[in-house]
């Protein structure tokens, strides 16, 4: 899904400009012929392809991810160090927005409850309102999707999600 998004996000941009760009050329005297409008064509469809599965392949073990186990979950955001949480450790589990910036917010019972795994990336990305102590983590682009997690998460805590 991540490789689909950055896709149409690269041809959406890429188009407009592959267009303005011509447009100038014909602007200044350019007359394309029939193996211009192909190489044209081809560079409105290979270029975001391309493109996106190098910035894939560039950000790909610095994405976001989740794994359950018997003992709990061991999550991270994107670009942060991993988490694990018991699951005795947590208070709630709650999905916020919608489609490509869904984030999956885990309330632990307390702050020091969960144990920051070794690994690169900046500090686990929290939120702190009042009282209240959260784990964000972006789950909107992984695969199967936030709402097959969101059931998941409810087989194993049936009174917390």
């Amino acid at each position: 899904m991540v490789y689909v998004t950055a896709l149409w996000v690269l041809a959406a941009a890429w188009s407009p400009m592959l267009l303005i760009t011509l447009l100038v050329r014909m602007a200044a005297g350019y007359r394309p012929g029939a193996g211009d409008i192909v190489v044209y064509a081809e560079f409105t469809l290979i270029v975001p392809a391309v493109l996106a599965a190098v910035a894939l392949l560039i950000v790909w073990r610095r994405l976001g991810w989740l794994h359950t186990s018997v003992h709990g979950l061991d999550f991270a955001a994107t670009g942060r160090r991993p988490v694990h949480l018991p699951w005795s450790g947590i208070a709630s589990v709650a999905l916020h927005g919608r489609g490509p910036f869904t984030e999956l917010v885990i309330n632990p019972i307390a702050e020091d409850y969960a144990t920051e795994l070794p690994g690169s990336g900046g500090h686990p990305r929290v939120r702190r309102r009042g009282g209240d102590f959260a784990y964000i983590i972006d789950v909107g682009l992984m695969s199967p999707g936030p709402e097959v997690l969101l059931a998941e998460l409810h087989r194993r805590l049936p009174s917390k999600v």
